[in-house]
């Protein structure tokens, strides 16, 4: 730990801009809201919000924030909308549309409907006037509950608290249990300044968690496991996560399948490596035991 170096700030020194990029940086990826409003005229509204996520399944509670404009502390079209009508779909957006998507983020004149300007279809919602995405994969019909400023300056946000009262599922993207598919999902999410990241391929990866059983933790792996040169955090977090330590007969049968006194430590870890990220994670904690002679 002493060899690592930091740049530190307090944020108040830094200009809005400075700060608004760090914090997007810094703070990513991020799911993306888009929402439809209208105003008490009905004139819609479509604009993504990277300021979102989901807080509450019971009752199911979503927030966003359409922040006031960073160069001269204005308010969005989606955030004077909500104050006339407190209902908005919150459509969530994958790789498919997510041009279409930034598109709509465009500053257009009020009134403007991005629907027709970014070439969606727009669908009647069942419970709110706004209405939803149909090429959104999973839409969110919202009654917002309150709206939270966090402040009259450029860069302040704009808490938009909202309960879900239906939810809408695209087919395509659900598997044969008729749950949505993460895979066939494809999401994106916002990173910094003009990048994005997609969930799908070699980026989506599963971690398995002890929800019944307590892992044993870092604290009973051998020291010349934390020690190695091997293994880095990710492994010694998936062994740590095991909820037992291996006995003496699954020790015994490491020994005997790999020959483990014929190995260096370093070899015997290397060996322990590939066989835990193949997925044998209780076997290459065998190894590692076996190895450290406990």
């Amino acid at each position: 730990m002493s060899d690592r170096k930091f740049k530190s700030y307090n944020p108040y020194d830094l200009s809005v801009g400075e700060r608004q990029k760090l914090l997007t940086s810094a703070v990513a990826p991020r799911p993306i809201c888009f929402a439809s409003t209208v105003d008490k005229e009905g004139k819609v509204n479509l604009s993504p919000f990277s300021f979102f996520n989901v807080f509450s399944a019971n009752p199911p509670v979503m927030i966003f924030s359409p922040a006031r404009r960073g160069r001269d502390g204005t308010t969005k079209h989606t955030y004077e909308n909500l104050l006339e009508v407190p209902e908005a779909t919150i459509n969530i957006v994958n790789y498919a549309i997510v041009e279409q998507m930034s598109l709509a983020s465009t500053e257009y004149d009020k009134g403007v409907n991005e629907f027709v300007k970014a070439g969606f279809t727009e669908i009647p919602s069942d419970s709110i006037r706004p209405p939803r995405v149909a090429e959104s994969p999973v839409s969110f019909e919202c009654k917002v509950d309150d709206v939270v400023e966090l402040g009259n300056e450029g860069g302040a946000g704009n808490l938009v608290i909202s309960t879900v009262t239906r939810i809408h599922l695209n087919e395509d993207y659900l598997n044969s249990a008729g749950e949505l598919d993460t895979k066939k999902l494809d999401l994106v999410g916002r990173m910094g300044g003009s990048w994005y990241t997609r969930a799908s391929g070699n980026s989506l990866f599963e971690i398995p968690k002890p929800l019944q059983n307590k892992g044993i933790g870092f604290d009973h792996l051998p020291d010349s496991i934390k020690r190695s040169t091997i293994l880095n955090g990710n492994n010694l977090g998936r062994l740590a996560n095991l909820d037992s330590k291996p006995g003496s007969s699954e020790i015994d049968a490491a020994n005997s399948e790999f020959k483990l006194d014929d190995l260096s430590l370093d070899q015997a870890h290397q060996l322990a490596k590939g066989i835990l990220e193949s997925g044998d994670t209780k076997k290459a904690l065998a190894i590692l035991f076996a190895k450290a002679n406990v």
